[in-house]
């Protein structure tokens, strides 16, 4: 018997359900980094501000590439 879910069980295969999860994992990175932005900037460290704005940056471009790959799966 094997531990991994397959689709037999959500109706969703592994590939489909690790794009959605990688998808809103970026969007939620994206949102959690506004917070720490502006706590550094708070705080005066930019060279913080800065990582933490490269790093939101990084999230959103991979959220909008599994955004733009999800619908073209779903024919939208």
């Amino acid at each position: 018997m094997t531990t991994q879910e397959t689709g037999q069980v959500t109706g969703t295969k592994d590939k489909d359900y690790n794009l959605l999860w990688f998808t809103q994992a970026c969007l939620d990175n994206a949102l959690r980094l506004e917070t720490y932005i502006a706590d550094a900037e708070r705080d005066g460290d930019s060279e913080l501000t800065d990582l933490f704005r490269k790093a939101q940056a990084d999230s959103r471009k991979g959220a909008e590439q599994g955004k733009a790959l999800l619908r073209s799966r779903l024919g939208g």
